[in-house]
């Protein structure tokens, strides 16, 4: 069978298509790539502007410096950690879940789907979250950054409808030879299940590497605080100033007292380099696992 020729509304059609596509990936990867080359300029140069795609005089002394600041490299280690633990965690434990929901003769089944569903509904508000930690014992602790963190029934809904869709008759041989249920979902299930897991750990994994929140709120210990939230905290704190004119802040401040052991090192510089330093991870993990998300991100789109 010959290929089609494409007719002048197709090629029309096409062609604007990868327009719109070209617009929509430059638009979003702007950002990226001013912070960038900002993180790359000499911080008192950036001050003059006119710095849009690439650095006018490159400098590695931003992260030279951001790098030995302590408060960054702690909060970096807290964040990598918390990530790996979280996302290998919670897509473990959501695989089992929706396992356990997904087998059509779980006693209660719909019960219980509904139970966890009418859960999500409302939520307790900051107080009640608070009070609740404080009872766990795990507030200012490492253990506010992972236990809350582990469980999400949406994504438990992801991998259920995934699960539906593998036959069953794989795991009722499995069965007949002797095979327990933790062996089915092991040897046959978690290997076939690949897309789904990883979409489910990338889904986590960003969550976490950007949640801000917990350690703003749970955490008072700087040392413990997460790469999201001491970023966050950076940009208040100088917001506030160009506000008011003060000098306070503390991570500004720690800022100020070391800037000039480098020369052309500013605190704007410094959260610019720090913006893209807690995104290179995930930039870099994301092709990796894409075609996995591609195929996950299809699941229950289709009906054989």
């Amino acid at each position: 069978m010959g290929v089609r020729k494409l007719s002048a509304a197709d090629r029309m059609y096409t062609s604007v298509n990868y327009l719109l596509l070209l617009i929509f990936c430059l638009t979003a990867l702007y950002p990226f790539i001013y912070f960038l080359a900002l993180s790359f300029n000499d911080g008192y140069d950036a001050m003059k502007g006119g710095i849009y795609f690439f650095p006018r005089v490159s400098t590695l002394e931003n992260y030279s410096k951001a790098f030995h600041n302590p408060h960054i490299l702690k909060s970096f280690w807290i964040s990598i950690s918390r990530t790996v633990v979280v996302t290998v965690g919670s897509t473990l434990l959501t695989a089992l879940l929706a396992y356990g929901l997904s087998r059509k003769g779980l006693p209660g089944r719909k019960y219980i789907v509904f139970f966890f569903f009418f859960t999500t509904l409302f939520s307790g508000g900051l107080i009640p979250t608070f009070i609740l930690y404080r009872e766990l014992h795990i507030l200012n602790t490492y253990w506010v950054l992972v236990l809350p963190s582990l469980y999400s029934f949406f994504n438990a809904i992801i991998m259920k409808t995934f699960f539906d869709g593998i036959p069953l008759g794989l795991s009722e041989s499995a069965r007949i030879d002797g095979a327990s249920e933790l062996s089915v979902f092991w040897r046959i299930i978690l290997p076939l299940s690949m897309p789904v897991m990883a979409t489910i750990a990338l889904f986590v994994g960003v969550g976490v590497w950007n949640d801000w929140f917990t350690g703003q709120f749970f955490i008072q210990n700087e040392n413990l605080q997460p790469a999201a939230t001491f970023l966050n905290k950076m940009i208040s704190e100088a917001s506030f100033q160009s506000m008011t004119g003060s000098s306070s802040g503390s991570a500004i401040q720690n800022m100020n007292q070391n800037q000039m052991t480098l020369r052309g090192v500013t605190p704007e510089a410094l959260r610019m380099t720090f913006v893209i330093i807690i995104t290179a991870p995930i930039i870099c993990v994301y092709p990796f696992l894409q075609k996995y998300f591609v195929k996950g991100v299809l699941v229950g789109s289709l009906k054989e």
